[in-house]
């Protein structure tokens, strides 16, 4: 990485618990490419005024996390059909004063599910109903997958958006079963609820594919005990990696090569 400087590009992120994931895969890249930007994480409690922010201050790029993805719809200037079509934004990128949102989750899910080879016909429990698991039920619609079940304690979010693509809805796991279970929620995630398993130990027993898209830490409960019990796994690492890819080539318009990102996800997990 360049020392710092006047004319370095500053990338951003912001999230309600900050990890180093993004920082450390972005940055690796800076450097491994030569370039002159940098990249930090933030969180914050005025979202209206650090959006304000990115503008005033020419920040060139932001990643957005839970719970900013469909908050800052409304103070962005445009939105990307990535963004539009599943309201929930995961990336904002700044052109001259001009703010474009994107998703770049979307993609980062369909991929995974098609590089898992999971079937389509498959049954599917998702659990979580914000802008993260808008884009996972959005790929999930689009790769064909029609027996899905929103898993949301709030009622009017979860039915929501299961009637968005024509799925079910229930409000607690309970005793159902599925063959690829998605967490899109906080459980798991460092913090608070860390030591919580999304689903039960027998609804993890009786499925196929396990999906976490929490990525920190690397190895939730939930993917602890789908290791534990053979299954296939899909991990929030993995997400992470393929999304932020995809922002990195928004940010600075340089595709990196596969192996320069393989090698970006395992620095910023390291």
């Amino acid at each position: 990485m360049p020392i710092l400087n006047k004319d370095m590009t500053l990338c951003i992120s912001l999230a309600a618990r900050p990890s180093n994931i993004g920082t450390r895969f972005h940055n690796y890249l800076y450097g491994e490419l030569g370039l002159n930007f940098i990249y930090k994480a933030f969180t914050t409690t005025d979202l209206p005024a650090a959006i304000g922010g990115i503008r005033a201050l020419g920040i060139r790029g932001c990643s957005v996390s839970m719970p900013f993805k469909e908050d800052v719809i409304p103070l962005v200037d445009r939105m990307d059909l990535s963004a539009s079509a599943i309201e929930s934004v995961n990336t904002i990128v700044n052109d001259d004063g001009v703010l474009t949102a994107y998703n770049t989750d979307y993609l980062a899910v369909a991929s995974l599910l098609q590089q898992h080879r999971v079937p389509a016909a498959s049954s599917v429990m998702l659990r979580g109903s914000g802008g993260m698991a808008k884009a996972v039920a959005a790929a999930l619609r689009d790769n064909g997958f029609a027996d899905v079940t929103i898993v949301a304690r709030n009622e009017q979010a979860g039915r929501s958006l299961a009637g968005l693509y024509g799925f079910g809805w229930r409000p607690d796991p309970g005793e159902g079963r599925a063959d690829l279970l998605i967490n899109v929620t906080p459980l798991g995630m460092a913090g608070p609820d860390e030591d919580a398993l999304a689903y039960s130990t027998e609804a993890v027993a009786a499925a196929q594919t396990v999906f976490d898209v929490v990525a920190f830490p690397a190895e939730t409960p939930l993917i602890r005990a789908a290791r534990a019990a053979g299954k296939n796994v899909i991990t929030g690492a993995e997400v992470i990696t393929l999304q932020a890819a995809e922002q990195f080539v928004l940010y600075t318009g340089v595709r990196p090569t596969p192996e320069q990102v393989a090698a970006a996800g395992e620095f910023s997990r390291a």
